[in-house]
């Protein structure tokens, strides 16, 4: 007897802050590769007409949508997200993540920036300005392509 065939993997966006450059690279990716992309947010999402693509609108809430990614992430899934310590939870569940920018969130780096991110959140609790991410260039747009690309030659 043959086992049966493994879930296929699947990508999960945290959509509330994903940049609409990004999502458009994941609706061409979900298509030609007929890969599933489900954006989750906590506020209603236009997406296109795709049986690959679909949204997930969840309740509001500090990490309802993180909590809902990782309530249905499985090893070998992808998920795209700002969020470092979505990543983290994710990663301890056998999926990946990158950011929008292209960036890989490792087991290796990942403790290390969720040391920053904290350091970061004290410096602005105590009054700190720390000042935002900086804009979103082409090249990030670049950089998330290739690193999806990446991702997906190797699921094949």
């Amino acid at each position: 007897m043959t086992p049966p065939a493994a879930d296929p993997a699947r990508i999960w966006v945290d959509a509330d802050a994903c940049p609409g450059p990004v999502k458009e690279i994941l609706f061409r990716a979900a298509d030609r590769a007929q890969i599933a992309v489900t954006l989750v947010a906590n506020q209603w999402l236009r997406t296109p007409s795709s049986r690959h693509v679909r949204a997930l609108q969840v309740e509001g809430g500090p990490d309802a949508a993180d909590d809902a990614i990782v309530a249905r992430v499985t090893a070998g899934d992808l998920v795209v997200t700002q969020d470092i310590p979505l990543a983290a939870r994710v990663l301890a569940l056998g999926a990946q993540a990158i950011d929008p920018r292209g960036q890989p969130f490792t087991s290796d780096s990942i403790a290390e920036r969720l040391s920053i991110r904290d350091f970061m959140d004290e410096l602005r609790g105590a009054g700190v300005q720390t000042g935002g991410p900086t804009a979103f260039h082409a090249r990030d747009r670049q950089a998330f392509a290739g690193q999806l690309d990446r991702w997906l030659a190797r699921r094949r």
